[in-house]
């Protein structure tokens, strides 16, 4: 069996997989067919879905729109987690239906971060010194 691996070390397979399921969960979330009251008043990102190297397991990254709620977006996903599992499963045919794990994602509040301390008098400062 040939592997195809990409620099971050995973697999194109575990790559398209996971895009498949963003694109599955995102449509799900996006037409409202969950049936929570939390989930229909909200706009949700999935902003990427990592798959584990079995295709058993994914992490799903989600971001509710302006970061509102995130909290109470991420318990109604959790408490729908089984039928989003299975509509994902029927949607993307895998031989097993992947266990979702929901998340918050961080890296929008990172890269403001960044942002911030490149912008700070102090970075200005070391940078005007060139």
């Amino acid at each position: 069996m040939r592997r195809t691996e990409t620099p971050e070390g995973r697999s194109v397979r575990l790559l398209r997989v996971g895009e498949q399921m963003r694109h599955v969960l995102s449509e799900l979330l996006q037409r409202g067919d969950v049936h929570d009251a939390t989930l229909q008043s909200h706009l949700v990102s999935v902003t990427e879905v990592r798959m584990s190297p079995d295709l058993r397991h994914a992490t799903v990254f989600v971001k509710p729109l302006l970061g509102q709620d995130e909290d109470a977006v991420l318990k109604a996903l959790r408490q729908n987690t089984a039928f989003l599992q299975r509509e994902a499963a029927r949607r993307v045919r895998m031989k097993y239906a992947a266990k979702l794990k929901f998340v918050p994602d961080e890296s929008f509040d990172e890269g403001t971060h960044i942002d911030r301390l490149l912008r700070s008098e102090k970075v200005a400062q070391d940078l005007d010194g060139d």
